[in-house]
């Protein structure tokens, strides 16, 4: 397989894997107490990145997935 196809094929992987990520810190982020904030901000940490990624498959030629 080609480097070029195998990214194609990773990038959305990531990007679920971190959807799924964000979610449980968001979870976890309730009853954290005083680390709520720090799980919080994770989470959206980890939103940028698949903005990124996301922009990376656009640039790819791949649909966006909203």
């Amino acid at each position: 397989m080609k480097e070029m196809d195998k990214l194609r094929l990773l990038l959305p992987h990531w990007i679920e894997h971190n959807g799924e990520h964000a979610n449980e810190f968001k979870k976890w982020a309730e009853k954290a107490g005083p680390a709520r904030d720090a799980l919080l901000a994770a989470a959206n940490l980890l939103g940028e990145v698949n903005t990124r990624l996301q922009e990376a498959r656009e640039q790819l030629g791949e649909p966006a997935d909203g």
